[in-house]
């Protein structure tokens, strides 16, 4: 029984990436959406029913599938990268330069960041860029808790969203103009963390984090939760 399950996931797994391979093909298109689905289950000579278990919310599942195989290729190149000798902050910038270069389709990701601003699928794109800040945090060895944890994460999704954006939009070559922007919004960030800092040693201007810090003893750690990241639940 376990060996018919195994290969039962291992087709569907195999399956899964077939479409999303032939779905790629007319993203250009139709952009992400039921058309593009629609087609890629008749590229693959799928079973109907079987593709929609698989991808349940057709184009939405589509393109989520997507922005993760670019997740899994970033942390891919990490593993076949040594960053131990670059500042903590350049190591940041690294990853999300790479996240950027693993991409396969630069016009791909462009219908992606369209399709995610529409109002009903704009939950699904934030989660996902969330995601993509959580494993950079996670795969550089984060161990912030509480509000730290977020805060990081909310920060660099801003950066790798604004990012992105000017990527899209780059035309430079080898986008260099694009990791000069990227430069600069870190170090943006980078102050921002030198001024929360300099609060901290200042006893007159302490008292100005006691709210957020409160804060952060309240919160529990994602790992703690059930339910997806990005909300905030006080303990109990």
């Amino acid at each position: 029984m376990s060996s018919q399950t195994d290969q039962t996931d291992s087709g569907s797994s195999d399956l899964a990436g077939q479409l999303l391979d032939a779905a790629l093909n007319h993203v250009v298109f139709d952009g992400w959406s039921e058309a593009t689905f629609a087609a890629a289950i008749a590229d693959c000579d799928a079973n109907p029913v079987l593709a929609r278990a698989i991808y349940p919310r057709d184009a939405v599942d589509l393109a989520l599938a997507y922005h993760r195989r670019g997740d899994r290729a970033m942390l891919a190149r990490l593993a076949e990268t040594d960053l131990s000798e670059l500042r903590f902050r350049d190591r940041i910038a690294a990853m999300v330069r790479y996240r950027l270069e693993v991409a396969e389709d630069k016009e791909a990701v462009r219908r992606g960041v369209t399709f995610f601003a529409l109002p009903h699928h704009a939950a699904d794109g934030a989660k996902a860029v969330w995601g993509t800040c959580d494993s950079i945090w996670t795969a550089l060895g984060d161990s912030s808790d509480d509000l730290n944890w977020y805060s990081k994460r909310t920060i660099l999704s801003g950066v790798y969203s604004s990012t992105l954006l000017y990527w899209l939009g780059d035309d430079s070559p080898g986008h260099e103009a694009t990791w000069a922007f990227l430069d600069r919004r870190i170090d943006n960030v980078m102050q921002f963390e030198k001024v929360k800092a300099d609060l901290r040693k200042n006893s007159l201007l302490k008292p100005l984090l006691a709210g957020p810090e409160w804060l952060s003893s309240q919160i529990k750690r994602p790992a703690e939760r059930d339910d997806l990241p990005g909300s905030l639940t006080p303990r109990r």
